[in-house]
Order: C-alpha cells, then sequence, then structure tokens
C-alpha cells in the first residue's frame, strides 16, 4: 500500500523526494535558511518545481548557498549570474540575492543567528495547522505578514508576504502538511 501523501507533490519523482525529505521539517542551519529564502524569492512567478529542478545549478552558482560569499559579489560576479542558463536569470532577483546575503548577516549580528530571528516568530515552536486538503492552505497569513513586513523593513528584496509563507512551510515553521499526509504527524 503507498503512503497518503500532500496532494501538491504526487505529479513528479522530485516533488515527491522534496515532500518526503524536506518540506515541513524544521530546520536550524543559518545555510539551509539563506537556501531556502533564495530560493523561495527565485520561484515568485514561476512553478517550485521549475526552482527544483535548477537547484543543483543555483548552487553551483551561488557558491554552495554560502551567504558570506555572496555578499560580497561584485559587478562582475552579477555578470556571471546574468548570464548562466543553469539559473533563473532575472537581474532584480539576482541583485536582491546578493542585497539579502548582506542583511542576513546583519539580523545574525543582531540576533546570533538568521534561525533565532525567524523561531522567535512562532514562540520557538512549529505551529501545527489542521487543514483536511490542499485548497485550504492559505497563500499568506498575518504572521507571513508581520515577518514580510519586518525584514522589507530592514531592507531584505522579494520577501513578500505569499514568498515568506511558503518559506515558514518549506522551513517547517508551519506544518501544512494535510492530516491525511503520512508525513503530518513526523513534524
Amino acid at each position: 500500500m503507498s503512503k497518503k501523501r500532500c496532494d501538491w507533490c504526487e505529479k513528479d519523482p522530485i516533488y515527491v523526494a522534496y515532500h518526503d525529505n524536506e518540506w515541513g521539517v524544521p530546520i536550524s542551519d543559518d545555510r539551509k535558511w539563506f537556501e531556502f529564502l533564495l530560493l523561495e524569492s527565485f520561484q515568485a512567478g514561476l512553478s517550485w518545481l521549475t526552482i527544483l529542478k535548477k537547484r543543483e545549478n543555483f548552487k553551483q552558482a551561488f557558491d554552495g548557498f554560502n551567504y558570506h560569499k555572496i555578499a560580497q559579489y561584485d559587478e562582475l560576479k552579477y555578470e556571471t549570474l546574468i548570464n548562466d542558463k543553469g539559473i533563473v536569470r532575472n537581474k532584480l532577483k539576482i541583485k536582491a540575492t546578493i542585497n539579502n546575503a548582506q542583511k542576513f548577516i546583519l539580523i545574525q549580528k543582531e540576533f546570533g543567528s538568521f534561525n533565532q530571528y525567524m523561531q522567535q516568530f512562532i514562540n520557538y515552536k512549529t505551529i501545527q495547522n489542521h487543514f483536511h486538503s490542499v485548497d485550504d492552505i492559505p497563500a499568506k497569513t498575518k504572521l507571513s505578514d508581520q515577518i514580510s513586513k519586518d525584514l522589507k523593513k530592514r531592507g531584505f528584496k522579494f520577501v513578500g508576504s505569499t514568498i515568506i509563507y511558503a518559506l515558514m512551510q518549506a522551513t517547517g515553521l508551519v506544518n501544512d502538511h494535510i492530516v491525511s499526509c503520512y508525513k503530518y504527524h513526523d513534524i
């Protein structure tokens, strides 16, 4: 008998692997936080599957998601990224990624880690939602609005409420597996 999963992931093996191994699993490593922040911002306006298929290319192009290196990117590196066919070549998103790496480091200095900063919004405990259908899951919430507003105030780009809610789902700040999904009780 096959496992019951969230409906959104059942059409592609890449989606299934992502769903089963990563989506909604709480993280604490700042490099992983930055990876998801980068990928979610590049996803805006595209399908998540497109981003997942290009994930390794993003990792290579952006120095293994090393935000310290990314924060130092110069015009030459920017031009290299604009011409990299393996990633999404959006000028604004690339510039935003460099900017966000710089702001990410500032948050680390203020809070000790980006994880600490994000966890404070949920009082260090995953929000357990109880959705019965993928159609019930919101695109954003009051909390994602709050986090988005705070990040924008700190100078981050491409961090709208919908992007932030997707980040919250991916990184386990919220458990949005539907209740019939086998992963629901694991989170």
